[in-house]
């Protein structure tokens, strides 16, 4: 197939791009390098083009989709870095997914992945673990204001499409949320802290096969990329502190839940189990170790959050 990748260079669209050309099929990636990296995909690869640009550019988008006539089109590409840049995010998730959206419709492309954030439920949901039915109250932050409103120009375009509304994405590449945070602040021997706070952490490697199979045909509408279990975030945090083989266990301060924090963000797989089978999620463990592995190497290239900071600390 003709597979066009949004943030190609990114977490999750370089994973699923490596699986995409390891079998054969012909990708072009475009990637503003915000927080992709170059590295993430082959300098030189017979069956794939990497474009150097931004998807709010309306025509560059419809130039390269135009032309290349993909047959499905997977949108990873996302503004995250700074919750405070609402026109970034509104730039990169509203325009550039409402270009990507229009290009995909009048050029014919069969198919259209999308990559949503739990957050589009709001930070305290009426259910747990949460429904596809719960109603979307995404007004918490710029990123989930941004990213729902293109997920509704998907939805209102009439195009065949897969939404993957996701838990949390970890493993190597990670660039957000409390896993590079927690790393970076260990390797430096600086103090952490964790909420009493549960979450679901997936490992990328396993969306990515989701992904080929929804760009293969499976599916059809809205999942939950979700394991159904949460775990307390300081198992994560312990987790980092085996893979750095830290002798000495470095306690952290556990902080109780503020005022308007979930004590739980879970979402409710069983539709996606229905359709794409059964799932074997990676181990914590196992994906923490690879993602220390990763950053041993190349570092973190930032610890981003998608929602502020209370009094500026890291979670």
């Amino acid at each position: 197939m003709k597979i066009f990748i949004t943030g190609g260079c990114g977490q999750i669209g370089s994973h699923i791009a490596e699986i995409l050309l390891a079998r054969g099929d012909e990708v072009m990636a475009i990637d503003n390098f915000e927080t992709g990296r170059r590295e993430h995909l082959p300098e030189r690869h017979d069956n794939l083009t990497l474009i150097t640009g931004s998807i709010a550019d309306k025509p560059l988008v419809d130039k390269l989709i135009g032309e290349f006539r993909p047959d499905v089109l997977i949108h990873t590409a996302a503004s995250y870095k700074d919750p405070d840049n609402w026109y970034e995010d509104n730039l990169t998730n509203c325009v550039g997914g409402g270009n990507l959206v229009q290009a995909a419709k009048e050029f014919g492309v069969g198919r259209f992945i999308y990559y949503q954030t739990a957050l589009c439920y709001g930070t305290n949901p009426s259910e747990s673990p949460v429904t596809l039915n719960h109603p979307k109250n995404p007004g918490n932050s710029s990123y989930s204001i941004s990213k729902t409103a293109a997920e509704d120009y998907l939805e209102l375009s009439g195009i065949d499409f897969v939404t993957f509304r996701l838990a949390n994405v970890v493993g190597p590449r990670n660039v957000s949320g409390p896993l590079p945070i927690f790393y970076s602040r260990l390797k430096s021997g600086k103090k952490c802290f964790v909420t009493e706070a549960r979450r679901d952490f997936v490992f990328v490697g396993d969306l990515a096969k989701a992904s080929v199979a929804a760009a293969d045909g499976t599916g059809s509408g809205a999942y939950h990329f979700s394991s159904g279990t949460d775990i307390a975030i300081l198992e994560l945090y312990d987790a980092v502190v085996n893979a750095l083989k830290i002798n000495e266990y470095p306690a952290p301060d556990v902080h109780p839940l503020g005022e308007d924090d979930a004590a739980s963000i879970l979402l409710d797989p069983s539709r996606t189990y229905q359709d794409f089978g059964k799932i074997d999620f990676t181990p914590l463990e196992t994906f923490v170790a690879l993602a220390v592995e990763y950053y041993n190497e190349h570092g973190t290239l930032g610890e981003y959050t998608h929602l502020k900071l209370k009094d500026g600390k890291e979670t």
